[in-house]
């Protein structure tokens, strides 16, 4: 069974700056749990089937149109079925002033009624984007995340291989730190991971003979960051001489997450390896390649072209 997610409205309201025209009574413990809007259009006209009341509900400058052709009794009349459907809020856009029958029926049947002075598609834009990451299928993986020049890189590895080490090196060289040991992370798109810490553990970090530092305390605000992208994944691997690694970068890797496939490498760990120089080579690397451009293929191809053209014996 999927796990459902949902998030408390009143952190809605204060990530979007909502103004409360009237809170319910329960304002505090209703949560949100689902990333979609409606717009009652159909609603005020009667139709209410397959109407999903949990819904947030936006009311923009055609509804209040609407709303101000009809008479007096028949708009209370509309505004109470919605009211009473079992609504969780309602946002009226364009700073609005709310009709009286709109807030006496919001007032009667106990349900939030919120305003904004942003135009209604882009407050359902916005409203969208933030339910859609707070309500994002997520997981947890044991590992390090580090934003190294702008790509997110997740540091994987066994227990006691250098992963926190090689972060910490990182962060010295003024790249940032996002999550140590324990990293959650949201599909926040079709295409898109995003990590971050679990908050009781945020900006914390282990080194092992030193024992826990806060991060942000000791290197400043500017070498943490609260989530990131994640746009690669390097996995950290004893060195093992009967293994046969990468050399050359042809083919690219990919671990699936969440049925997303993120670029992956082996990286192996050997005395006087500098893993975070490789890490930092690794992050541009990457970049160059979603951006079309293959140090290893171009080599490839420059190789072949010298023997066709009889330069190389």
């Amino acid at each position: 069974m999927k796990e459902e997610y949902t998030v408390k409205l009143s952190r809605v309201v204060e990530e979007l700056s909502l103004s409360i025209i009237h809170a319910s009574t329960k304002f505090a413990e209703d949560v949100i749990r689902t990333p979609d809007v409606n717009r009652p259009g159909l609603q005020l006209t009667g139709f209410y089937d397959r109407f999903e009341p949990e819904r947030v509900q936006v009311f923009g400058k055609v509804e209040t149109a609407y709303m101000n052709a009809v008479s007096k009794e028949e708009r209370l009349f509309k505004y109470e079925r919605l009211m009473s459907s079992g609504i969780r809020a309602m946002v009226i856009c364009h700073a609005l002033d709310p009709m009286p029958e709109c807030k006496a029926a919001a007032e009667k049947y106990d349900v939030n009624l919120l305003g904004t002075d942003e135009d209604t598609s882009r407050f359902i834009a916005g409203l969208i984007a933030s339910l859609a990451m707070h309500l994002a299928e997520r997981i947890t993986m044991h590992g390090v995340l580090v934003e190294v020049h702008g790509e997110g890189i997740l540091i994987t590895g066994d227990s006691g291989i250098g992963k926190s080490e090689t972060a910490l090196e990182l962060v010295k060289r003024g790249h940032r730190l996002i999550a140590d040991d324990a990293v959650e992370i949201k599909r926040a798109s079709r295409v898109t991971l995003v990590g971050y810490a679990p908050e009781i553990i945020r900006y914390y970090m282990e080194v092992r003979g030193i024992g826990i530092i806060d991060v942000r305390n000791i290197f400043g605000a500017a070498s943490v960051k609260p989530i990131t992208k994640i746009d690669m994944i390097a996995d950290l691997k004893e060195w093992n001489e009967s293994v046969a690694y990468d050399r050359l970068g042809l083919e690219p890797h990919y671990m699936t997450v969440m049925d997303i496939e993120v670029p992956y490498t082996v990286i192996p760990v050997l005395p006087g390896r500098n893993l975070a120089v490789l890490l930092e080579v690794a992050a541009v690397n990457n970049r160059q390649k979603r951006m079309g451009y293959n140090a290893a293929k171009v080599l490839t191809e420059r190789h072949d072209d010298s023997i066709s053209k009889g330069w190389m014996d």
